[in-house]
């Protein structure tokens, strides 16, 4: 009996805790931020348009994030629906890119006038952390909730 328990344990994907979930989480949102950096810069570097870039190199950086995030954070994205999954993943990130987008703009129309390149991160900075804890509690809870 004790061997077949053990079985049954093996069998079942391992659960993380919440602090190790959002861990693995921002880790992996790093790795994706350079992804879309790097094929931004790339694309950019072959005339591309600047929206076009920065199209492609978003939808590749959250496929990615996806991909890893699926497999690596979230057990319970391995359960259920999978399109599902997929179609909420891509409302989620759809929704957090206009916040994104939105609270960096409003941002810098609202601080006051200092140092371009320091406003700008500030700006980026609080857009994306904003994004990053949006993306984290939609999908922990609603896309992939175990």
């Amino acid at each position: 009996m004790a061997v077949a328990e053990a079985q049954t344990d093996q069998a079942e994907p391992k659960r993380l805790g919440v602090v190790n979930q959002l861990i693995r989480f921002v880790a992996i949102g790093g790795f994706c931020a350079i992804i879309d950096a790097g094929v931004y810069a790339l694309l950019l570097s072959f005339g591309w348009p600047n929206w076009t870039s920065k199209a492609v190199s978003f939808i590749l950086g959250t496929t990615a994030s996806y991909l890893i995030n699926r497999k690596f954070t979230f057990s319970g994205a391995s359960t259920g629906n999978a399109k599902a999954k997929a179609l909420g993943f891509a409302v989620v990130y759809t929704a957090t890119f206009f916040v994104n987008v939105g609270t960096n703009q409003l941002l810098y129309l609202t601080l006051p006038d200092f140092d371009p390149q320091l406003r700008y991160a500030v700006c980026w900075i609080v857009a994306q952390g904003l994004g990053t804890l949006i993306n984290f509690v939609m999908l922990k809870w609603v896309v992939f909730r175990d």
